[in-house]
């Protein structure tokens, strides 16, 4: 479930049956006060444009559409007898394009194609704006999706950069506590030739902040961090003393994020002689 604005109004958007369906009932608020919001949509759903609209969508999309009710509603409407609701629409076609749900969330939803030719019900610039609105809340996810990933894909690449370290850097007599210590640093190795500091540092630098370090990265820097996870796992394979690996991994988080951000990198701490001892 999201929120969008549209023109002071707010309207939720839910995933359904991975589709998104927008509320009716939110929109139609901004017509009318929340009390006749299910009027508005009985009085768009009389219109004969209307029925025609959405028989027209669910034939399109939906295969197990009742086209002979839907041929019923459409000869009685725009009759001034003429009286339908949403789930008696739903209920006698079989429809999918509108549904109603009950509860916290409860309303009257329709499907993105639909819930934008509701927005000519409320005004065109609502529409346009609602419109607008919505695909940036797609291109929000989309960001984030993108995000969520890059982070996922560090996540599988540190179990390669962990067993690596439980193979050749864990000797078997130590005790738990002294091994979750040897995986704590090597992983603040990187986060200093990634990120410039620990992560004790950056948490002292972010009191306010939830998560760690590497919850608040960029695409780009993820996939830096993924790809010096793998490199440090075959350093470490190779025998390279953790020094001699912070140097390496450092140069190549500088390189690697100067390409990715074609821009001259200032975010990196450059390791000095006191940092590197």
């Amino acid at each position: 479930m999201a929120k969008i604005n549209v023109q002071n109004t707010e309207v939720t958007v839910i995933n359904f049956e991975a589709q998104d369906y927008i509320s009716l009932t939110d929109m139609a608020g901004a017509k009318e006060n929340e009390s006749r919001a299910a009027d508005v949509i009985k009085n768009w759903l009389r219109n004969r444009y209307t029925i025609e609209f959405l028989g027209t969508w669910e034939m399109i999309h939906n295969p197990d559409f009742k086209v002979v009710e839907f041929d019923h509603f459409k000869m009685q409407a725009g009759l001034p007898s003429f009286v339908l609701s949403c789930s008696e629409w739903i209920e006698k076609t079989n429809a999918i394009g509108i549904i109603v749900k009950k509860g916290r969330y409860g309303g009257t939803y329709a499907h993105k194609d639909i819930a934008f030719e509701f927005g000519s019900a409320i005004s065109v610039p609502f529409k346009l704006y609602l419109i607008e609105e919505f695909q940036r809340l797609k291109e929000e996810e989309q960001k984030l999706l993108g995000w969520s990933a890059k982070r996922e894909l560090a996540k599988i690449n540190y179990r390669i950069h962990t067993d690596a370290i439980k193979q050749n850097l864990i000797p078997l007599e130590l005790t738990p506590a002294q091994k979750s210590f040897v995986y704590a640093d090597e992983a603040d190795m990187l986060n200093v030739a990634m990120f410039g500091k620990t992560a004790r540092e950056w948490r002292e630098e972010n009191p306010d902040l939830k998560g760690n370090i590497r919850d608040y990265a960029s695409i780009n820097q993820l996939i830096c961090l993924s790809n010096m996870e793998n490199l440090n796992a075959v350093f470490i394979n190779e025998g390279l003393a953790q020094l001699e690996r912070l140097e390496k991994l450092n140069k190549i988080a500088i390189q690697q994020m100067k390409v990715l951000e074609n821009v001259d990198d200032k975010r990196f701490l450059k390791l000095t002689d006191s940092e590197t001892r």
